[in-house]
């Protein structure tokens, strides 16, 4: 494997991940675009992830909204994001 990402059924985004070597090769994009979609088809209208502060852009590039204070997880300074269906 070289990423991935799971999609809880309340709408949760979490652990997406692609190893360096493949970074910035589109891997990040076609995952997050296939858990959106399978989203979409289960039903759900809203979805939400902690992001990394250094990837809010990449998530705001598919229309997720930051919210609330920066926080940290396991040493590494978070944000809320959500992004509605």
């Amino acid at each position: 494997p070289i990423g991935t990402v799971r999609l809880l059924p309340d709408g949760h985004i979490g652990r997406m991940a692609v190893l360096p070597a493949w970074r910035c090769k589109g891997i990040g994009t076609s995952l997050l675009t296939t858990a959106l979609e399978a989203a979409a088809e289960r039903g759900i209208r809203q979805v939400f992830l902690d992001a990394q502060t250094t990837a809010l852009g990449f998530y705001a590039r598919f229309g997720f909204q930051a919210e609330g204070d920066e926080f940290m997880d396991a040493g590494i300074p978070h944000r809320h994001m959500h992004k509605t269906l």
